[in-house]
C-alpha cells in the first residue's frame, strides 16, 4: 500500500502541474454568462487570462488540487488495486467495477477540493479577492453554509466520478495489453503515455455533461443570487436557456488537458511502481521475476 501511495502522489503531482491551466480555462468557459460571454472560445480564454492576469492566472486555485492529490491518489490507486484483488479475477467487468469503486470513494475529498478550486478560479484578482487560498475558502464556506455548503455538488461529483473512473481504468488496462507494454521495450514510455492519455479522453467523454452541471452548481451564488435548486433543475435551466451545446462547453480545453495530464499521471505511476518493485525484487535476490507494474493490477 505504501508503494501505491507514493506512486499515486508522484503521478498526481505530474498530472496537476501539466493540466491545471487547461482546467482553469474549462471552468471559466463552463460558467460564463450566455448573455455577456467574456470568452469566444478556448484559445481566446487562454489569451485573455494571460493578458489580464499573466501566466500565473492560469494556475489560480492550484493549491487546492495539490493539497488534495496525496489523499485522492492514495485512495484511487489503493482502492482500485484492493477491489480488483477482492473480486478475484482480472476481467474487463472487474476492471470497470474496481475503477468505479475507486472513483466513488475519492469523492469525499474530491468534491470539497473542486469546490475550493472552482471558487478560486472564478474570483477577481487583486486585493479585493474573497479567498486567500483553498483552506481559507473552505473555512469561509463552512462558516456561512455549514458542512452542506462544503459538500455542495457531491451528488453530481459521484455521478461523474463513479462511471468515469471505471472507464478510465478499463481503457488503460485494455490499451496497455493491446500495445504490449512489457519491461525492456524501448518504446515502453511512449506506449504508456499513449495509453494513459487515451484513457483520460475516454473517461472525460463518458460523463462530461455531468461535469458541466457540477461546475455550475459549485459556482452558483458566487456572483449573484443562487439560481439552481439541484442537479435536475440546473440541467433543465441550462438546456432551456442555452440549448444542448451548453453540455459541451469547455470540452475542447478539457480534452486538450486530458491527454497530457493522464499520460503524465499513468506513465509516472507505472514507472515508479515498476522501478520500486524491481528494486525490491533485486534486493531479495529475485530480480528476474520483476514485471511491469500497471496501476490496473496493483
Amino acid at each position: 500500500m505504501a508503494l501505491d501511495f507514493l506512486a499515486g502522489c508522484a503521478g498526481g503531482v505530474a498530472g496537476v502541474l501539466v493540466g491545471h491551466p487547461f482546467d482553469t480555462v474549462k471552468v471559466r468557459l463552463q460558467v460564463q454568462s450566455v448573455e455577456k460571454p467574456q470568452y469566444r472560445g478556448t484559445l481566446h480564454c487562454f489569451q485573455a487570462i494571460i493578458k489580464q492576469e499573466s501566466v500565473l492566472g492560469l494556475y489560480r486555485g492550484l493549491g487546492s488540487p495539490l493539497l488534495g492529490l496525496t489523499f485522492i491518489n492514495a485512495l484511487v490507486f489503493g482502492m482500485q488495486g484492493n477491489t480488483l484483488r477482492a473480486l478475484g479475477r482480472d476481467s474487463p467487468l472487474n476492471q470497470f467495477l474496481a475503477g468505479a469503486a475507486a472513483g466513488a470513494i475519492q469523492c469525499v475529498i474530491c468534491c470539497p477540493m473542486e469546490l475550493a478550486k472552482t471558487r478560486l478560479q472564478l474570483q477577481e484578482a487583486g486585493p479585493a479577492r474573497t479567498y486567500r487560498g483553498p483552506l481559507d475558502c473552505l473555512a469561509q464556506i463552512y462558516r456561512q453554509e455549514g458542512l452542506r455548503g462544503v459538500n455542495r455538488g457531491m451528488a453530481s461529483t459521484l455521478l461523474r466520478e463513479t462511471p468515469s473512473f471505471g472507464v478510465y481504468f478499463l481503457t488503460y488496462d485494455v490499451l496497455t495489453r493491446a500495445l504490449g507494454c512489457e519491461p525492456g521495450d524501448r518504446l515502453l514510455v511512449p506506449k504508456l503515455l499513449l495509453a494513459g492519455g487515451t484513457s483520460g479522453i475516454a473517461s472525460w467523454l463518458s460523463t462530461y455533461p455531468v461535469d458541466v452541471i457540477k461546475s455550475r452548481l459549485q459556482a452558483d451564488g458566487l456572483q449573484g443570487a443562487p439560481r439552481y435548486r439541484g442537479i435536475v433543475d440546473c440541467a433543465q435551466q441550462s438546456y432551456r436557456d442555452e440549448g444542448w451545446r451548453v453540455f459541451t462547453r469547455g470540452l475542447a480545453s478539457t480534452l486538450l488537458r486530458a491527454f497530457p495530464v493522464n499520460a503524465a499521471t499513468f506513465a509516472t505511476v507505472t514507472v515508479v511502481l515498476s522501478y520500486a518493485r524491481g528494486e525490491e525484487a533485486r534486493l531479495e535476490g529475485d530480480a528476474g521475476s520483476a514485471t511491469l507494474a500497471q496501476p490496473s493490477s496493483l
